[in-house]
């Protein structure tokens, strides 16, 4: 079976909710993915992408009592599932095996002349 990857922002995603002990809510998850990853999103981004991998059973979510203030409002947390967490070190491997044999290596480097049709000659 072939499991379907996760993209760049997903990883992140899932991750920051990790990284927050699988507590993550949007303004924290926020906060995470700009300390940890120098990325800015929208929270709205954020709440997207993870329903997204709601859907998909590799996240799950409930909503909290409001908070204890006149309108208090709940917040949505969010935890990664077991499978999430496959589909995390997944990819994680796919990675470091793409990465394998390439530590040291100039990665701008261009190939020498090869043919007269090869697009790098």
């Amino acid at each position: 079976m072939v499991q379907e990857t996760l993209g760049e922002f997903e990883q992140l995603a899932l991750l920051a909710v990790v990284r927050l002990s699988n507590l993550g809510y949007g303004a924290a998850i926020q906060q995470e993915l700009e300390r940890t990853a120098n990325r800015s999103v929208s929270i709205a981004t954020i709440y997207v992408t993870l329903v997204r991998l709601e859907k998909r059973g590799l996240a799950a979510s409930w909503l909290s009592d409001p908070t204890p203030v006149p309108g208090g409002k709940s917040r949505r947390f969010f935890r990664v599932t077991p499978e999430g967490a496959a589909a995390l070190n997944a990819a994680r491997a796919v990675m470091n095996r793409m990465w394998t044999g390439l530590e040291g290596r100039d990665l701008s480097a261009r190939p020498g002349r090869v043919g007269v049709n090869t697009p790098f000659a």
